[in-house]
């Protein structure tokens, strides 16, 4: 028997073909993959000092390694994230992520997020709902309105 298929090959993305799109607040992110049909989306996002991300709870884990600078969670400020650090996040872990105004820079974390994100307001009730759909709505408009670029060459798996 022949095997006639080519296996699959690795799909590589080069920084500068996915740009940061501004989200407020001096912070960017960076959309470099999705997986539509599992529900994962991963992010690199620059945050300046003094940020603070809306309180918000996943509905699946969530993986983030810090490139540069430090944050951490208002919930638990003794556990700081640094350069080089790395984090799991179980589903259903609720935060209040913060980049100290000390920081000098930005602070450059890379996530990967099973499920959505749940923005909560201040009794706890859902805001916003932020999932693999979504962001890659939002990414390709931003990138469109910002950036000129309609369709970013995001790796888009299962769509």
């Amino acid at each position: 028997m022949t095997i006639t298929e080519l296996p699959p090959t690795a799909i590589h993305r080069g920084e500068d073909e996915l740009p940061f799109v501004d989200i407020g607040d001096g912070g960017t992110l960076q959309l470099l993959q999705v997986d539509l049909a599992n529900g994962v989306w991963i992010v690199r996002n620059h945050f300046a000092p003094d940020t603070t991300v809306p309180t918000h709870k996943h509905t699946g884990h969530v993986l983030a390694f810090t490139q540069k600078g430090s944050w951490f969670y208002k919930e638990y400020p003794d556990v700081v994230n640094t350069a080089g650090s790395y984090l799991y996040e179980p589903a259903g872990s609720v935060h209040t992520l913060h980049v100290p105004a000390t920081n000098d820079g930005v602070t450059d974390v890379w996530f990967a997020i099973h499920g959505a994100n749940l923005n909560l307001d201040a009794d706890g009730n859902v805001e916003l709902v932020i999932d693999a759909h979504g962001i890659l709505a939002f990414y390709r408009a931003v990138c469109a309105e910002q950036h000129g670029m309609a369709d970013p060459p995001v790796v888009v798996i299962g769509g």
